[in-house]
C-alpha cells in the first residue's frame, strides 16, 4: 500500500550545522535520547556517541564524516544529518546540504558565530536551506545569549528573531522562558524532561519586554502580522507561530532557541521548533531535472515516477551503500533504477533506514525519505537514479577544488595494487579526494581539502586493512594567471602529411580577468565578423583554450583569472575542421600565453587564532615569519583573537608551533580565502 501525499507532512529532512566544538554532535545525540530512539546518553569526550562511530571520530573527538539517523517526535519522522564543522571537510557538509530541507545552526554561546558557522551558513545560504538557530552551551563561563544573538545579526545578517528567555546564568542556568507561549520550562538535575509552569515573577517584567520585542520584529517582517499588531496592539500565539513558520521557510528570519545539550536542557523545545517551523518535503517546490535537453520537475509525491540524488556513497571490501534522497515516487526492494549518469540500470537489492552505523530493513521507500541502497553498484555521490521509464537528470552538487597534495607510495613494492584499489575507494566515497599520477616523477598525488583531509584519508586505508603507506611533504595546489596580456597575437595550425590536412587561422588576444591578480575563472568571447570563422569552428577554439589552461608556462600549474576573445581568423575550403581549430585553440593560447605577463598565485587561508592574553606578542610575531597579513584583534571570553591572511603553504605545522608558544592553550580555525600572488622566487614546481 502506498504512502499518501498527507504523510509527507510529517516528515522533516533537517540537518546540524556549526563551526567544530560548538556541540552538533552532543546536540544530535540529545535528540536520539528526548526521541526514545537511544536509552543511553552518548558522549564525545567519551567516544560513545552514535553519529561519530567511525575509530578516527572518536579518537580525534570531531566529527569527520556525515552520519545520518532517523527517529520520530510528537507524530512526525525527523531524518537527521549530523555535518562535520571542520573546513577540511566542508565537501560532506555541501553533499548533505544539497538534499535537505532544512537545518539546524548551532552556536557556542561563548564565541557565538565563530569561522566554520559563517561558511556553513552561506553554504546553506546557496541551497536555499531553511534554518533555525540553537545557542549552546548556556551552563558555560562567559556565556551570554543576547552577545550571541548580535553576532548572528552582525556577521550572518539575517532577523534574529528571539524566542526563549534563559532562565539562570552559566553554571546556573536551570531553564527557559517561552516566549511564544508565555510558560516557563525548567529542568532538575538529571531529569529527561522539562517542568512546565508559570514565568517566574522575577523574570515577568523583562519577559513581557522580550515578547513585545518579539511581536515587533515579525511585524515589521510580515504583513499579515502587522495587520493584526496595529489593530490589537499584539499578536496571539498563533498567528506568532504561523508567521514564525513563514518567516523561516522564506528566509526572511531566523528563529533563535537556546539551551545546554550536554547539560540535556533546551532540547524538548529544539525538536517542537523543528517540527513548527521547518518545512516537509510537501512544502516545497518539487524536484527540477532535466531529460532530452529540456527541464522537468517532479513534485514530492508518492504517486509520481521514482527519483532519487545520491549524496554520499560508503565504499568497502565487503561491500557497498549509496544514500539517497528520494525525491518523489516509490521503490521497492528488488526494483531497477536507472542511472542516467551512466546509462545503466541497477538493481535494489535491499532498503535500509539509517541510524548511523546501524541500518533497519524495509520494504520500500517513498518521497521524503532518506535512506541506503545496497546492491547499486555503479553510483557515486551526485548521481540520480530514477524510474526507466521516466529518466530524469538531477543536479548534482559540485565538489570543490583541492588545495593540498600529498605523493603516497606503498612501503612494499608488491602492494601498489592494493593501494590503487583503496584510493579508488576512497575516491568513490569522497569526490573532494584527487588522485592522480604525477607525469615526471611516475608518483601518485592524492589531493584534498587540507591536511587535516589528507591525515584522515591515509589513516583510513591503514584502518581498512590496506597497505603500510608512505607519505611525502604536503604540496598546496598553485595556479598561474595574467597580469599583462597580449594583443593580436597570431596562430595558424597547419598539418599536411598525406590525405586531407589540417588548417585553421586564428587571432587571439588575452587580457586579464580583473584589476587584482587574485581572481580566479575564464572567460572566453568571440570578436569575429562577416563570418570568416563559422560559429561551430569558434566553439572548438574555446574548447581548444580550455585545453590549454591545464598547464601553464611557468610550472605547468592550471591557469585561471584571463579573458580570451577570439578577434579574427580564416579557414580553408577542404582542411579546416573542428579538430584543426580546436588544435589552434589550445597551441595558440600556449603561445599567446607565453608572450604575456604571468605570475604563479598560491592558495591563501583566513585564520583565527584564539590565545592567552599574554601570548598574544609571540603569535603575532609568528604569523609575520609565516607571510600573514593581520587583519584585525580583539577579545572574546577573555581571550585575545586575531584574525590573519596566511598562505597555505605556511600553515603546515602551524598546530604544533601554536601549541608550544602558548602551553597547549592555542587554537586556530582556517577557512579558504581564494589566491594571491606568490612573492619572487617561489618554486614554480
Amino acid at each position: 500500500m502506498r504512502t499518501s501525499l498527507n504523510t509527507l507532512t510529517t516528515v522533516r529532512n533537517l540537518g546540524i550545522l556549526a563551526h567544530v566544538d560548538a556541540g552538533k554532535t552532543t546536540v544530535t545525540e540529545r535528540i536520539l535520547y528526548a526521541t526514545g530512539t537511544t536509552h543511553k546518553r552518548g558522549e564525545v569526550h567519551d567516544g560513545t556517541t552514535v553519529t561519530d562511530f567511525d575509530p578516527q571520530e572518536r579518537d580525534r573527538g570531531i566529527t569527520i564524516f556525515a552520519a545520518a539517523v532517523s527517529c520520530a517526535w510528537d507524530g512526525h519522522r525527523v531524518n537527521l544529518i549530523d555535518t562535520p564543522g571542520h573546513v577540511d571537510f566542508a565537501d560532506e557538509v555541501e553533499r548533505s546540504l544539497r538534499v535537505l530541507d532544512g537545518a539546524v545552526a548551532v552556536f557556542d554561546a561563548v564565541a557565538g558565530v565563530e569561522p566554520q558557522s559563517e561558511s556553513v551558513w552561506r553554504q546553506a545560504d546557496r541551497h536555499g536551506v531553511p534554518r533555525i538557530a540553537f545557542v549552546n552551551k548556556l551552563d558555560r563561563a562567559g556565556a551570554d545569549l543576547d552577545r550571541a544573538v548580535e553576532s548572528i545579526r552582525e556577521r550572518l545578517h539575517p532577523a534574529p528573531l528571539v524566542v526563549q528567555l534563559p532562565i539562570g546564568a552559566e553554571d546556573g542556568f536551570v531553564g527557559v522562558v517561552d516566549l511564544v507561549r508565555m510558560r516557563s520550562l525548567v529542568w532538575a538535575d538529571g531529569a529527561g524532561t522539562a517542568v512546565e509552569g508559570p514565568v517566574p515573577d522575577e523574570l515577568r517584567e523583562e519577559a513581557l519586554r522580550r515578547r513585545r520585542a518579539l511581536e515587533e520584529a515579525v511585524a515589521e517582517l510580515h504583513p499579515a502580522a502587522l495587520e493584526e499588531f496595529c489593530d490589537c496592539e499584539t499578536l496571539a500565539a498563533p498567528t506568532l507561530t504561523a508567521t514564525l513558520r513563514d518567516l523561516t521557510r522564506s528566509g526572511d528570519g531566523v528563529v533563535v532557541l537556546c539551551g545546554s545539550a550536554y547539560r540535556n536542557r533546551g532540547i524538548e523545545p529544539l525538536l517542537d521548533a523543528v517540527v513548527a517551523y521547518l518545512p516537509s518535503p510537501s512544502d516545497l517546490p518539487g524536484v527540477r531535472g532535466v531529460h532530452a535537453g529540456a527541464a522537468r520537475q517532479r513534485a514530492a509525491d508518492p504517486e509520481e515516477p521514482f527519483a532519487g540524488l545520491v549524496f554520499k556513497v560508503h565504499a568497502s571490501a565487503t561491500g557497498r551503500l549509496s544514500y539517497v534522497r528520494v525525491y518523489s515516487g516509490t521503490i521497492e526492494k528488488g526494483d531497477t533504477v536507472w542511472d542516467p549518469g551512466t546509462g545503466r540500470g541497477e538493481r535494489v537489492a535491499r532498503i535500509l533506514r539509517v541510524m548511523a552505523d546501524r541500518h533497519v530493513p524495509l520494504e520500500r521507500a517513498v518521497a521524503g525519505d532518506i535512506v541506503a541502497f545496497a546492491g547499486v553498484k555503479s553510483a557515486r555521490p551526485g548521481s540520480t537514479l530514477c524510474d526507466p521509464g521516466a529518466p530524469l537528470l538531477l543536479e548534482p552538487p559540485v565538489a570543490a577544488e583541492p588545495v593540498v597534495s600529498v605523493a603516497v607510495e606503498a612501503r612494499r613494492g608488491t602492494d601498489t595494487g592494493r593501494l590503487t584499489a583503496a584510493l579508488a575507494r576512497l575516491v568513490e566515497e569522497d569526490p573532494s579526494l584527487v588522485v592522480r599520477t604525477d607525469a615526471e616523477t611516475g608518483q601518485i598525488v592524492l589531493s584534498g581539502r587540507g591536511e587535516l583531509h589528507l591525515e584522515v584519508a591515509v589513516e583510513k586505508i591503514r584502518r581498512e586493512g590496506g597497505p603500510e603507506v608512505t607519505v611525502g611533504r604536503p604540496r598546496v595546489a598553485y595556479r598561474e594567471t595574467v597580469v599583462t596580456g597580449a594583443s593580436g597575437f597570431v596562430y595558424r595550425h597547419v598539418k599536411q602529411d598525406g590525405g586531407a590536412g589540417q588548417f585553421a587561422h586564428v587571432v587571439l588576444d588575452v587580457e586579464p580577468l580583473g584589476t587584482e591578480p587574485g581572481v580566479t575563472g575564464f572567460e572566453f568571447r568571440s570578436a569575429v565578423v562577416g563570418g570568416r570563422v563559422p560559429q561551430e569552428y569558434v566553439r572548438a577554439v574555446e574548447a581548444g583554450c580550455r585545453d590549454a589552461l591545464a598547464d601553464g608556462p611557468l610550472g605547468g600549474h592550471p591557469v585561471t583569472g584571463l579573458r580570451v576573445t577570439l578577434t579574427d581568423g580564416s579557414t580553408h575550403v577542404k582542411d579546416s575542421s573542428d579538430t584543426a581549430f580546436r588544435a589552434a585553440g589550445r597551441f595558440g593560447l600556449r603561445e599567446a600565453l607565453r608572450a604575456s605577463g604571468t605570475v604563479l598565485l598560491e592558495p591563501v587561508a583566513e585564520v583565527t587564532v584564539t590565545v592567552p592574553q599574554e601570548a598574544v606578542g609571540g603569535v603575532l610575531g609568528d604569523l609575520a615569519a609565516r607571510r600573514g597579513r593581520v587583519g584585525g584583534s580583539g577579545t572574546r571570553g577573555g581571550s585575545a583573537v586575531v584574525t590573519a591572511t596566511v598562505p597555505l603553504a605556511e600553515l603546515f605545522g602551524y598546530a604544533t608551533r601554536l601549541r608550544s608558544r602558548t602551553q597547549g592553550r592555542g587554537t586556530f580555525t582556517t577557512h579558504p580565502a581564494g589566491y594571491a600572488p606568490a612573492p619572487a622566487g617561489t618554486p614554480a614546481r
